[in-house]
């Protein structure tokens, strides 16, 4: 069954017509319809609203994502065949080197670090060794460099949720050094833009600031989406750095910024996850940071009431924020009732952000 008919039975399974889907998508009826027939190729931004809409993953092979995880790691690679063989590297090969990145990406929304660390970390070994020892042009060079930068960037960001912060560290600076081979300087921004991220919550905020700032000011030609990210990152920086205008700055920057997000393919593939909800949990955070944890709870409240079940971690990490606005305006029961449901969701999948999240906000009550 390809992707398409995926979406047009799970539609049907829930007993929405295609009118309504469009309605509720903001995508046009008649090119959901060419999408569900197999005339247009199912985005990804077209299968995280058919997600959020009905509640279910529609990943390929997310039905037991923990199964996946455990087969990537196991199965040869065929970067690794080509190695062996000393051939030269083509464009299709890059192609399905392209396929497997994203779909070891969208795997990190269902899978726990634990599980998928091992697969995308050989992946990514498997892939520098091709880049040290095949023979291929320069246009191909550039996108297997580009590849290790975003596989460099996915390790880094999961070796981070798992706690191993040095080792995401070393990921991230080794991926802004293959963005640089690959003349990528908006990837580039994104890598020390994480690195930023994690700074700001595990190390000195100071730096992380001035390093989203640096990805912000570097990040020449980025589409209005991965500007938005990177602005979402200097203003979580910019508040932990105890600095209330830059937060404000950039959080309205984020807005303008995501205002002027084109239409589908416009955005490279490794933003997709960046939506309106993402953005308001950015700023309830924020608002909480800030000492206005009132006006941060509908927000929270709101955004995560669009998350589909099976993304456990952010729906668990969100709602730590939401228990938090509310144990900061006093309402100490509504707290506890969140803090149980963020508990249940972190239970089935792990991760050490959540897990200290949690600790954090129980430790307020």
């Amino acid at each position: 069954m390809t992707v398409g008919a995926d979406l047009r039975a799970a539609r049907e399974a829930a007993g929405l017509s295609l009118a309504r889907m469009a309605q509720r998508t903001h995508f046009a009826k008649s090119y959901l319809s060419m999408v569900e027939t197999g005339k247009r190729t199912a985005a990804q931004d077209v299968i995280s609203a058919y997600e959020q809409v009905l509640g279910v993953s529609l990943r390929a092979g997310c039905g037991d994502p923990v199964r996946v995880a455990h087969e990537w790691l196991v199965a040869e690679s065929p970067m690794a065949a080509h190695v062996r063989a000393g051939r030269r590297v083509g464009g299709s090969l890059v192609d399905e080197l392209d396929e497997r990145v994203v779909e070891l990406r969208h795997l990190d929304d269902v899978v726990s670090s634990r599980d998928l660390l091992p697969a995308v970390l050989k992946e990514l070994g498997e892939v520098e060794a091709l880049v040290g020892s095949a023979s291929f042009a320069e246009q191909v060079g550039r996108r297997l460099f580009t590849a290790v930068g975003e596989l460099a960037q996915l390790a880094g960001w999961i070796a981070s949720d798992a706690g191993r912060c040095a080792d995401a560290q070393r990921l991230y600076l080794s991926g802004v050094g293959a963005s640089e081979a690959a003349g990528d300087r908006v990837l580039g921004a994104q890598l020390l833009s994480s690195l930023s991220y994690q700074l700001a919550n595990v190390g000195n905020p100071r730096d992380a600031a001035l390093l989203a700032r640096t990805a912000v000011r570097g990040a020449d030609g980025a589409s209005p989406v991965v500007r938005a990210l990177l602005l979402e990152r200097l203003a979580w920086a910019s508040v932990k750095a105890g600095d209330a205008e830059g937060t404000w700055r950039a959080l309205d920057g984020v807005n303008d910024s995501y205002d002027r997000r084109g239409g589908t393919g416009s955005e490279p593939e490794w933003v997709y996850w960046l939506n309106q909800a993402e953005i308001d949990v950015m700023a309830g955070r924020c608002m909480i940071e800030l000492g206005r944890p009132g006006d941060a709870e509908p927000l929270l409240a709101n955004a995560i009431a669009t998350y589909p079940a099976d993304h456990a971690r952010e729906v668990a990490l969100y709602l730590t924020w939401l228990a938090e606005s509310h144990a900061r305006t006093g309402d100490l029961d509504a707290a506890r009732d969140v803090v149980e449901r963020a508990q249940r969701h972190a239970a089935t999948m792990p991760s050490s952000r959540a897990e200290d999240r949690l600790d954090s906000v129980v430790g307020m009550l």
